[in-house]
């Protein structure tokens, strides 16, 4: 059965998760923040190194879907939280790494992590994945600055449609005026 992951839309429970894997797993809660802080697919998440973001306000990366170059800035609380993260690791070592710091983080393992954490604060009404992390940050992006255009380009999709469908906006806005219409 194939299914689309959703965003989570409910701000609490977005910080219930991080909550829940700060207790459990600083790594764990470093990749959620990361995820849900700059949009990225975890497949460019998985594949920076400690120095790719060390000392530094602006990443660049080459996307491995798209293969195009693309900037992204860590905002403030990304940048605190990297900085502790990466104390005393060495540059060439994966950002996100297994047990054996030498190993990446393979994106089976992040599903399974983000999966749990979910379920573990009562987020089952959607369907979860690792992608939910890079919609959950397009909703949210979309919520405080209504502006689509930024973030079709921040996704890299052909139109502004595309953009509201993937993020789920059109069906709320649908079901909103359905809500507040009346006869």
């Amino acid at each position: 059965m194939k299914y689309t992951v959703e965003p989570i839309r409910n701000k609490r429970q977005i910080m219930e998760v991080e909550e829940y894997l700060k207790k459990k797993n600083y790594r764990d809660m470093v990749i959620w923040i990361f995820g849900v802080n700059t949009g990225l697919r975890i497949s460019d998440i998985l594949g920076l190194n400690v120095g790719d973001i060390r000392n530094k306000s602006i990443i660049e990366l080459k996307e491995k879907k798209t293969q195009k170059l693309k900037q992204i800035f860590l905002n403030k609380k990304l940048k605190n939280i990297l900085h502790k993260f990466i104390l005393g690791r060495e540059n060439s070592e994966p950002l996100f790494a297994g047990r054996m710091r030498c190993h990446r983080l393979c994106r089976s393992q992040v599903y399974r992590i983000i999966n749990e954490a979910c379920k573990a604060v009562g987020v089952a009404e959607t369907h979860i994945g690792t992608h939910t992390m890079r919609k959950t940050f397009g909703y949210h992006h979309y919520k405080q600055f209504k502006d689509i255009a930024i973030l079709q380009e921040i996704f890299n999709h052909s139109s502004p449609a595309i953009t509201m469908r993937y993020l789920g906006i059109n069906q709320d806005e649908i079901n909103r005026s359905y809500q507040q219409f009346e006869l």
